[in-house]
C-alpha cells in the first residue's frame, strides 16, 4: 500500500532540478506558482514604464528627433515579441523552459544595468541640451556611446522576449492537467498572471515614472534594474520545488515537416477503414516521457496517410524503429491550426494607462474566486466555461468597448463645441469635462483583455504537444505584435481613403482631436470587431478540443 501511495505522487513527465522524478507533494502546484508569478511581476515592472516614457528619453537626453525616437520605440517593442520564438523554440528544444527563463532574466537585467550607468555617467551620453529651441545645436548620441545604448537596448528586448516566451509555460508546467484540483489551479494561475501583469504595471505606471520625471533616468533605471534583480533571485529560490519539463532533444516542428513529407510519399495510397491499423508508437514510451500519446481525431484525414503501413511485413515489425520522414504516427500530426488575433487601436495619453490596469486589478480576482465557482456549478467545467467561449466574450466585448469609446467621443466633441473650444490647446487648455467619463469604454475593454489574454494563454498551452508549449504560447505576443503594426496600417489608410470628404483632411488627420473624427474610427474598429468575432465564430465551431486521456502507465 505505501509502495502504491508513492507511485501515486510522482509527476508524470515532470523532473526535479536534479533530474529525478518529481513528487506531487513537494514539487509545482500553487506555492511555487506564485514565486513565479511573482518574477513576472518584477518584470512587468522594470519594463512597463519604458514603453511609456523611452520616448522622452530618447529625445531628450540622447537627442533623437521625434520620428526617429518613435521609430526605436517601435522597433524595441517589435523586438521584444518576435524575439520570442526564436527563445521559445530553443527552451522547447534544446536548453529548457526553466533555464530559458533564468538566462533571460539575467540578459535583461544585464541591460537595465547597462542603460542605468549610461544614463548615470556623464561622459557616456550627450552634453545636456534643449531640443525645444530652434537656436541650439543638439549632439545627438554616437560612437561608442551610441554602441553602448543599443547593446543595452536589444539585450533588454531579448531578455524580456525570453520572459514572455518560457515563464507563461514554465508556471503552467507546475500542474498537472488530469488532476481536477490542479487542472482548476491552472485556471487560477492564467488568471493571477494577468492580475501580477496589471500590479506589477501600476507600480511601474507611477512609481518608477514618477522617479524617471521627477528623481532622472538614472534612478529610474536603477529602480528598474534592482526590480529585475529582485524576480531573477525569487525565481532561483524556488529552484528545489520546481516541476521541470524535461528537454525533447528533437524538434516538434521537424516531426510536423515529417508528417506532410510522408503524407506527399504516401498520396497514392488507400486509406485504411479502421484507424487503429495506421501505425502508431507503442505507449510504453509515452509512460517512460519519451513520446506523448495524442488520441486520433477524424480531422485533416490527408495527414493519415503518413501513417499507412505499406506492408504486411511492417505490420509486424512495431518494434523496430521506423523512418520518421516515411512512417510518423497520427500523434505527430498538424492538426491544432488556431488563428486568432484581434487588431487594437488605442488613443490615450500614458497617464490614463493606469486606469484600464486599476480595473483589472480589481475585476481578475472577483472573476476567478466569485464568477468561476458559480460558472463551474453549472458546466462542470474547470475554468467555468470553455477556452474558446472566454475568447468569444473578450472579442464580443472589445467590439462592445469600441462602440461605447464612439459614443464617449460623441459628447467629448459636442462639450467642446458647446464651449466654444474646437481649436483648445491640448494640456494648457482642457475641456470642461471629468476624465472619467472614459472610464466606461476603459471598464469593458479591461474585462475584454481579462476574457481573450488569458483565454488564449490557457487555449495555446492546454491544446499544445509537450514539444511545443512554450512555442504555441508566443502565439498571444505575436498575435499583438500584428495587432499594434496593423494599427499604424489601419491609421494611414483610414486617412488616405477620407482625406478628400472630411474637412480636417482625413478622420485623423491633424494634431486637433477636435477637428478630426476620431468617432467615426472608433466605430469602424467596433465593425471591424464585430466581423473579426463572427469569423472567430466559424473557425472556433470547426475546432475540435484534444481529447482528454488517462495517462499510460508501463507494466
Amino acid at each position: 500500500m505505501f509502495c502504491l501511495q508513492e507511485k501515486l505522487e510522482l509527476v508524470e513527465g515532470k523532473v526535479d532540478w536534479k533530474g529525478r522524478t518529481a513528487l506531487k507533494h513537494e514539487h509545482g502546484g500553487m506555492r511555487i506558482g506564485l514565486l513565479i508569478l511573482a518574477t513576472f511581476g518584477f518584470e512587468q515592472m522594470a519594463t512597463v514604464a519604458l514603453a511609456v516614457n523611452l520616448v522622452i528619453y530618447f529625445s531628450g537626453v540622447l537627442h533623437f528627433e521625434f520620428a526617429d525616437a518613435a521609430n526605436q520605440l517601435t522597433n524595441f517593442m517589435g523586438s521584444s515579441y518576435i524575439l520570442s520564438i526564436a527563445v521559445a523554440a530553443l527552451a522547447d528544444v534544446y536548453i529548457g523552459r526553466f533555464n530559458a527563463t533564468l538566462i533571460s532574466g539575467c540578459v535583461e537585467f544585464l541591460g537595465l544595468a547597462l542603460l542605468t550607468v549610461q544614463a548615470h555617467y556623464p561622459g557616456l551620453r550627450p552634453p545636456k541640451c534643449n531640443i525645444f529651441d530652434s537656436t541650439s545645436r543638439c549632439e545627438k548620441v554616437g560612437g561608442g556611446n551610441a554602441a553602448l545604448f543599443f547593446i543595452a537596448l536589444y539585450l533588454l528586448a531579448a531578455g524580456s522576449a525570453g520572459i514572455k516566451a518560457a515563464l507563461p509555460a514554465h508556471g503552467a508546467d507546475q500542474f498537472d492537467e488530469k488532476d481536477p484540483r490542479e487542472a482548476r489551479d491552472m485556471s487560477s494561475f492564467f488568471n493571477f498572471l494577468l492580475l501580477i501583469v496589471c500590479l506589477g504595471s501600476a507600480a511601474s505606471l507611477t512609481l518608477i515614472v514618477w522617479i524617471q520625471d521627477n528623481k532622472g533616468w538614472d534612478w529610474g533605471f536603477g529602480l528598474s534594474t534592482i526590480a529585475m534583480f529582485l524576480g531573477v533571485v525569487l525565481f532561483t529560490l524556488g529552484l528545489p520545488m520546481h516541476r521541470i519539463q524535461p528537454i525533447q532533444g528533437t524538434s516538434t516542428i521537424i516531426e510536423i515537416v515529417q508528417v506532410f513529407v510522408a503524407a506527399i510519399r504516401n498520396r497514392k495510397l488507400q486509406l485504411p477503414e479502421d484507424p487503429t491499423e495506421l501505425y502508431e508508437f507503442d505507449r510504453d514510451a509515452e509512460a517512460a516521457g519519451d513520446k506523448e500519446f495524442l488520441p486520433y481525431r477524424d480531422t485533416f484525414r490527408f495527414l493519415d496517410k503518413a501513417a499507412i503501413k505499406e506492408t504486411p511485413v511492417l505490420r509486424h515489425r512495431q518494434s523496430e524503429s521506423p523512418n520518421p520522414w516515411k512512417l510518423p504516427s497520427p500523434s505527430n500530426r498538424a492538426e491544432r491550426w488556431i488563428q486568432a488575433s484581434q487588431a487594437r487601436s488605442r488613443s490615450r495619453p500614458p497617464s490614463l494607462a493606469i486606469i484600464p490596469v486599476s480595473f483589472l486589478i480589481i475585476i481578475v480576482p472577483i472573476y476567478d474566486r466569485v464568477i468561476v465557482p458559480f460558472v463551474r456549478k453549472f458546466t462542470g467545467h474547470p475554468t467555468g466555461i470553455t477556452h474558446l467561449q472566454r475568447i468569444g466574450v473578450g472579442l464580443l466585448l472589445s467590439s462592445i468597448s469600441m462602440a461605447v469609446a464612439a459614443i464617449m467621443e460623441v459628447k467629448r466633441k459636442k462639450v467642446a463645441r458647446d464651449h466654444g473650444m474646437l481649436d483648445a490647446i491640448p494640456v494648457t487648455q482642457p475641456l470642461p469635462i471629468s476624465v472619467f467619463w472614459l472610464s466606461f469604454q476603459f471598464f469593458i475593454f479591461g474585462i475584454a483583455d481579462m476574457f481573450t489574454y488569458v483565454g488564449l494563454l490557457e487555449l495555446f498551452y492546454s491544446e499544445a504537444p509537450k514539444g511545443l508549449k512554450s512555442l504555441s504560447t508566443c502565439f498571444l505576443w505575436c498575435s499583438m505584435a500584428l495587432g499594434y503594426f496593423f494599427s499604424s496600417i489601419l491609421v494611414k489608410i483610414v486617412n488616405r481613403a477620407t482625406e478628400g470628404v472630411t474637412r480636417s483632411g482625413g478622420w485623423l488627420a491633424g494634431n486637433n482631436i477636435n477637428r478630426n473624427h476620431l468617432n467615426l474610427f472608433y466605430l469602424l474598429l467596433s465593425i471591424m470587431s464585430i466581423t473579426n468575432f463572427f469569423a472567430y465564430l466559424v473557425a472556433a465551431r470547426r475546432y475540435k478540443y484534444r481529447p482528454r486521456i488517462a495517462p499510460a502507465v508501463s507494466k
